[in-house]
C-alpha cells in the first residue's frame, strides 16, 4: 500500500461552472495550464438532460486568452453508469460524439506530449452541441503528474 495522497499528486479545478445547459450551442471551458504537469484529464458530468449530445475535442492553447489554438488527439472513456467506466478510446484531434443519456460521465484524457507539435503548453475542452437538449452539466479538470512538487500543485493552474 503507498503512502501518497491523491491531493499531494494532483490538482482539480472546475473547467466549466455547472449549468442548466451546459452544453447549448460551442462552449469551452477555462484554458488549463499544464507547464507543470504530464497530463490533464477533463471529467465532464452530465444530469438531467438524457438525448442531448456534443462534439468533444481538445484544443492546445499558446496562451490563456487564447491567442492560437490547434486541435490534438486525446482519450476518452464514457461511463454507463455514474460508476462504471466504458473502454478507453483512442480519438483523433477531430474529436467524438458522447452518447446520450441522463446521468452520464465522460473523462477526457490529453497528455502533455500530444500538445508538442503546436508547441502549446496550455489546454482546454471544446464541445459543440449535436443534439440540442439542455442537459445539467459541469466540466472539471484534474492534472496529474507533477514535474516536481510542492507549489505546482497549490498555486492556479487558470494563468
Amino acid at each position: 500500500m503507498s503512502n501518497y495522497k491523491i491531493a499531494e499528486i494532483t490538482h482539480l479545478g472546475i473547467g466549466l461552472s455547472p449549468l442548466a445547459d451546459a452544453f447549448a450551442g460551442t462552449v469551452y471551458s477555462d484554458v488549463i495550464n499544464m507547464k507543470d504537469f504530464g497530463k490533464c484529464r477533463f471529467i465532464v458530468a452530465g444530469g438531467v438532460g438524457a438525448t442531448g449530445t456534443s462534439l468533444f475535442t481538445v484544443e492546445a492553447c499558446d496562451d490563456t486568452v487564447p491567442t492560437n489554438v490547434s486541435a490534438v488527439p486525446f482519450h476518452y472513456r464514457q461511463h454507463s453508469s455514474n460508476d462504471v467506466g466504458g473502454t478507453l478510446t483512442a480519438a483523433t484531434a477531430s474529436g467524438f460524439t458522447n452518447t446520450a443519456g441522463a446521468d452520464r460521465l465522460i473523462t477526457i484524457e490529453v497528455d502533455s506530449g500530444a500538445l508538442l507539435a503546436s508547441g502549446y503548453g496550455y489546454v482546454r475542452l471544446k464541445a459543440v452541441e449535436q443534439t440540442d437538449s439542455p442537459v445539467l452539466g459541469t466540466v472539471l479538470f484534474e492534472l496529474c503528474d507533477p514535474k516536481a512538487t510542492g507549489t505546482a500543485l497549490t498555486q492556479t493552474a487558470l494563468t
